[in-house]
């Protein structure tokens, strides 16, 4: 298991959520917030700049949702995990951002040390959604 820093970029359009979450974040020594962005526009020029690892994504962000976010990053920038963030917890939501490319999704309500293990599991590669969403889930 790699123990390299996961350098994150959090797209969220709330100052108070991407300063809430960059400061949990950072508080782990695996993880470095490398930029907080309020709009689609920044995410996106920030994630083509820095070429994040893992890239959180509220898909309810205005004016456009996080979903414009995720195709562009997914297609456009194959090196960045997208993780999309929501405060619903209709499977729905987790089910397109997957379709999308997405390679994880959490709820505003995930518990820190599942946050930090979906962010882990995904960097490593593999696909992660939440417990509260995937228990909603139809089986695979």
């Amino acid at each position: 298991m790699s123990t390299a820093t996961i350098r994150i970029l959090l797209a969220d359009d709330h100052r108070l959520i991407r300063e809430s979450w960059k400061n949990i974040l950072e508080n782990n020594p695996r993880f470095r917030v490398v930029a907080d962005c309020d709009n689609n526009e920044s995410a996106i020029r920030q994630a083509q700049e820095l070429l994040p690892d893992i890239m959180l994504i509220d898909i309810n962000m205005l004016p456009e949702k996080g979903f414009r976010i995720a195709t562009q990053v997914v297609r456009d920038l194959f090196s960045v995990k997208v993780i999309g963030i929501s405060v619903n917890n209709q499977p729905k939501y987790a089910i397109r951002m997957v379709e999308l490319g997405a390679k994880g999704f959490f709820t505003k309500t995930s518990s820190l040390e599942e946050i930090i293990h979906g962010i882990t599991e995904v960097n490593q590669g593999s696909t992660y959604i939440c417990e509260e969403v995937r228990k909603y889930l139809p089986p695979a």
